[in-house]
């Protein structure tokens, strides 16, 4: 593991790598931020939004936290889909998630793993709704699976938020989307949830 002073050390000799290979790259940085793209997806360190997409900065404005959770309760949640829709303009809203989440594979076993249990309870809201579904599946069977479906909620409540809602009542062209990634072999697959206006997906749709 690096020290913290090696970290910095890095950090020099990439912005000084950066600029020599493009001198004006920080300068358009400090000054604009359009990007089309808001990324909802998983703390998990395996995981970086722009990398695993070949985005450079700038391209992408991320939220993350455990299990890539989207609940109407998470004002945080809620306030960066806000700016990302109405100040930004983000064209596109992708819940990633992602195989062998840890959030989720906590929300399989006993709930004994103190505060973060009130998080975890959302995936297993979500394990309860599919029940029948999972019902037989082996572990891993069963947590990639409900990897999946935990995503495919989560587009759900995106596109149930009221500023995703009124977007679309606007006319905003904004669509959402549902992936999910391999962290085994860096793959994303797309989980063919995408709901891009009120027509295709209504507001009292579960």
């Amino acid at each position: 593991m690096k020290t913290i002073d090696e970290l910095l050390l890095a950090n020099r000799a990439w912005a000084s790598d950066v600029k020599e290979r493009d001198p004006d790259f920080f300068t358009h940085l400090h000054y604009q931020q359009n990007p089309d793209y808001l990324w909802i997806g998983c703390s998990d360190s395996r995981v970086p939004a722009n990398q695993i997409v070949d985005l450079p900065p700038g391209e992408v404005f991320v939220h993350r936290n455990i299990a890539n959770v989207v609940v109407h309760s998470d004002l945080n949640c809620l306030s960066v889909i806000q700016y990302a829709v109405e100040v930004l303009g983000v064209k596109h809203i992708i819940v990633c998630g992602h195989y062998g989440c840890g959030g989720v594979k906590a929300a399989i076993e006993p709930p004994e793993h103190g505060l973060i249990d009130n998080w975890l309870r959302h995936i297993r809201d979500v394990r309860r709704l599919h029940a029948t579904e999972l019902e037989g599946l082996d572990h891993d069977r069963l947590c990639d699976r409900l990897c999946e479906l935990n995503v495919i909620e989560q587009v759900r409540n995106v596109a149930h938020s009221t500023v995703v809602q009124e977007a679309w009542r606007n006319g905003a062209s904004l669509a959402v989307h549902g992936w999910i990634y391999s962290v085994k072999n860096g793959v994303i697959k797309d989980l063919k949830t995408t709901v891009s206006s009120l027509a295709h997906y209504p507001k009292n749709s579960r």
